[in-house]
């Protein structure tokens, strides 16, 4: 398997995980903490990650993948402030959100390397 498509594969694997740990954290909130409103937003834009890189995958050109990891991006950018304004509205622990901020904040490091690392490749 070729170092790009690891590369895909590992970012498209990272990103359904992280959908799986918000669609969890959306049901706890629900449930538990009886919170509707921010969690239905971060259940949207927290999932849309990994779907708009799985249409990145399928992009039908270079600028096109970068237009779809630009929209990935963004919505990790969004997820990230949920679940900020979640932790500090007290719906989530410092640990709740240490945890899954963590992850987030790798993913859109790793969305914004891959699309620096392919705009860099346009302009070569």
């Amino acid at each position: 398997m070729a170092s790009a498509e690891m590369d895909l594969n590992l970012t498209y694997n990272r990103s359904l995980d992280f959908a799986v740990r918000i669609v969890r954290l959306c049901n706890y909130l629900q449930e538990e903490k009886r919170e509707c409103t921010m969690s239905k937003q971060l259940l949207r834009c927290g999932t849309s990650i990994g779907a708009n890189y799985s249409e990145a995958i399928g992009a039908e050109s270079n600028d096109d993948f970068i237009h779809k990891c630009s929209i990935s991006l963004k919505e990790s950018n969004e997820t990230k402030y949920w679940l900020t304004l979640l932790h500090r509205t007290g719906f989530l622990t410092d640990t709740e959100y240490d945890s899954i901020i963590l992850d987030c904040q790798e993913i859109r490091a790793i969305l914004a390397a891959i699309i620096k690392r392919c705009k860099q490749k346009r302009t070569s």
